[in-house]
């Protein structure tokens, strides 16, 4: 009666192993090209340029290292003993009052990073104090900033522009 049939319904060990191996192939067959795309990704070129982006409470530092250019100096201009050429600083937001027309409110720095276009970058990211986050949103970067530990990522960027950058954590 009807009881049997209930119980053959929530019993049924074929409709049970179906509707787990369909959504179980269903994940599958979008995991692997998401990982195989995530290693693809992290695997980055070899930057001619790094940067060090070092999170503070208020602000960011900035160290860049732009050794094929200093090599590129030494063996043009025929330059001996040639170091490596490193830029320190760091980037503080303009506060409200003191911004001038034009300037973007809660985006715009007293000493912005420069960073130029068609040229592999390796950007490594850290923090001293709290977690921090360096994005920014135009580039599709979006990289978190824990303090003693090193993230990195590598960015090529197709075009000129102004790209403004948060921290968004």
């Amino acid at each position: 009666s009807l009881s049997s049939k209930i119980h053959k319904f929530n019993h049924n060990t074929m409709l049970e192993t179906i509707w787990t191996l369909i959504p179980i192939s269903i994940v599958l067959a979008i995991a692997i090209p998401s990982f195989i795309l995530m290693y693809a990704l992290d695997a980055a070129l070899d930057g001619v340029i790094t940067i060090k982006a070092i999170g503070h409470q208020w602000y960011w530092s900035y160290e860049c290292e732009f050794p094929d250019v200093l090599n590129y100096l030494e063996e043009n201009l025929n330059l001996d003993n040639v170091n490596m050429l490193n830029i320190y600083f760091d980037s503080y937001m303009i506060y409200t009052d003191q911004l001038k027309k034009g300037e973007i409110r809660l985006l715009d720095v007293d000493k912005a990073l420069f960073l130029p276009f068609r040229v592999p970058l390796d950007i490594v990211i850290t923090s001293v104090d709290v977690i921090h986050s360096w994005a920014v949103p135009s580039l599709g970067v979006k990289v978190d900033a824990v303090p003693g530990r090193l993230n990195h990522i590598g960015v090529f960027i197709e075009r000129k522009g102004i790209f403004y950058g948060q921290c968004s954590e």
